[in-house]
């Protein structure tokens, strides 16, 4: 009889757990939902990332400042915004937020570097994603974050319009050591504003979108030369919002 008992009071906390957890979950996503809102109607001072780095880089000078400046969409030169497309998802309007095909090849494809022992790893991110990350979320690697990288993508496309989408990405985006946003990337490396970015500046910015931190200090290698090439001949055949 007691041990009857015991195994309906195990039953009961056990069930009690779960319940709190799923109402804990639950209401973090509703909290990221109402964020979203927010978002959709308010410009954002900061993101996830930024808060990130900012912590970090003040480690080694406690008085270091980002370097951003936020951009209204029609403040953003055309050029930057199809280069950007362009090399970072050319599907984007087309797109309900997530590319699953691009997801899976990407997967594919660093399975096979792993099992090379080399360490580029490929990702299938669509800008909605990279979003979601950016202004919520943490540059960590886990299948965690992933997945909610993967609710917060559908919650955006449900809220926002393509050209917000695009608005806030390219303002809060990386750009090498300290540097967010268009605006303060056009001024770092080419001492102008976003709006008056060439068709070569933007892919260049472009293709410095993978790996800013490393482009800032190696603007002129091979690689990024050749890649700019290459998104100047694509960004006039994709589509922008």
């Amino acid at each position: 009889m007691a041990t009857r008992k015991q195994g309906r009071s195990w039953f009961r906390i056990t069930t009690g757990v779960v319940m709190a957890l799923v109402c804990a979950v639950l209401l973090y996503q509703f909290w990221l939902f109402s964020q979203v809102v927010w978002y959709n109607y308010r410009d954002p001072g900061s993101s996830a990332i930024m808060r990130e780095e900012r912590s970090r880089l003040r480690e080694g000078n406690p008085d270091f400042q980002l370097k951003y400046e936020w951009a209204p969409y029609d403040k953003i030169s055309r050029n930057l915004k199809r280069a950007v497309v362009a090399s970072e998802d050319s599907k984007f309007t087309e797109h309900d937020g997530v590319e699953w095909d691009a997801i899976r090849k990407a997967w594919e494809y660093n399975q096979r570097q792993e099992e090379a022992g080399r360490s580029k790893m490929r990702g299938g991110s669509t800008i909605t994603q990279q979003l979601a990350k950016n202004l919520f979320l943490s540059s960590s690697r886990s299948y965690i974050r992933k997945g909610q990288e993967l609710v917060l993508a559908y919650m955006i496309e449900h809220v926002m319009s393509k050209e917000r989408i695009l608005e806030l990405y390219l303002n809060v985006a990386e750009w090498g050591v300290g540097v967010f946003g268009a605006q303060a990337a056009a001024q770092h490396y080419f001492n102008t504003s976003a709006a008056n970015l060439s068709a070569s500046q933007s892919a260049r910015l472009a293709a410095m979108l993978p790996n800013p931190r490393f482009y800032d200090t190696r603007r002129n290698s091979n690689y990024l030369n050749s890649r700019v090439g290459v998104l100047t001949r694509r960004m006039q055949m994709v589509d922008i919002p």
